[in-house]
């Protein structure tokens, strides 16, 4: 458990550092746009580029993958049809929904539990590639689609397709990433620490973000109650759900002696990994494309209080005789 706590604090504290900042009107009233725009246009790009530049493409083939993948995949498809079929969304209000149901905290949470608990990060580098090459793309897309009013018909997002990355730095970050990882061509020393520095600060600006949004919102659950906002409390338990049961439960089925049959060590941090709580990206994604971000934001919060539970049990239940 102090493994897990030890990984969870930065969380909640950059987080409460953000509410305290709103609360104190510290920043102004345009806080949590600015930064917000700042970690998507700016930090996460940086960040995204230096990692997938860094990375060998083909480490992340392999058995433990596909059971995760199998588990995302899922996951992420079960919260896109439920939240048009069950909560009326439309398709860019779905991609958050799948993305909130499907997409780990890889990154500032998975690293450390990874370390503390498996005692190697090296499966988490590559759920932080398959996410950032394979399941951000997708989400993107629906989102660019469906935040587009003009775009009535699959037709007319297929053809805005070719111009995305230029459109969106997230991509085009990672496009360019792959370029040097596939060239071998590597950036100035002095340009890569500096696009270092730039990607560090990603991670804590949409923590503090989160935060942001966290203030100023007085009897929201029952006014998203009564309205059908995104975000009621019965559509973000269902995301969490999706999220914290059901992706490591489907990951450890795939995983497991009835399908690839992993080793135990394997098979523990797939299943780990799986359980993780939902990325902040999930947040930062919706405010950037103008949607309703307390699906995002209350997903992100909960999640990460629920897997404090499924992640010790998973360690308990997995695990030799670890934290």
């Amino acid at each position: 458990m102090h493994a897990l706590l030890s990984g969870f604090a930065p969380i909640w504290t950059l987080t409460a550092i953000g509410y305290a900042v709103a609360r104190g009107g510290l920043l102004g009233p345009a806080a949590e746009d600015v930064l917000g725009r700042f970690v998507f246009h700016v930090a996460m790009p940086a960040a995204l580029f230096m990692m997938v530049s860094r990375a060998r493409l083909g480490s992340f083939v392999n058995p433990s993958m596909l059971a995760f993948a199998a588990g995302t995949a899922l996951a992420s498809g079960v919260g896109f049809v439920v939240a048009r079929r069950s909560f009326g969304r439309g398709t860019a209000e779905q991609a958050i929904s799948s993305m909130a149901s499907g997409y780990v905290n890889s990154a500032n949470l998975g690293i450390p539990v990874a370390v503390q608990v498996l005692g190697d990060a090296s499966f988490v580098a590559q759920i932080i590639l398959f996410q950032v090459l394979f399941v951000s793309p997708v989400i993107l897309t629906l989102l660019d689609r469906g935040a587009d009013p003009s775009n009535t018909h699959w037709k007319a997002g297929f053809r805005r397709m070719p111009t995305m990355p230029v459109r969106n730095p997230i991509i085009m970050a990672s496009l360019l990433g792959l370029l040097v990882s596939a060239t071998g061509v590597r950036p100035p020393l002095a340009l890569a620490h500096s696009l270092d520095l730039l990607g560090a600060a990603a991670v804590p600006t949409a923590l503090i973000t989160l935060g942001l949004s966290l203030h100023g919102r007085p009897d929201t659950a029952a006014a998203e109650e009564r309205s059908g906002v995104p975000g009621s409390r019965s559509e973000v338990a269902t995301v969490v759900a999706l999220k914290t049961l059901l992706q490591p439960l489907i990951a450890f089925a795939v995983g497991g002696p009835l399908l690839l049959d992993l080793p135990e060590p394997q098979l523990l941090a797939v299943v780990l990994c799986s359980a993780l709580p939902t990325a902040q990206n999930a947040f930062i994604y919706a405010r950037q494309y103008g949607l309703d971000t307390t699906l995002a934001r209350n997903a992100v919060v909960a999640s990460t209080v629920v897997s404090m539970a499924t992640l010790s049990f998973a360690t308990w239940a997995l695990g030799p005789s670890r934290g």
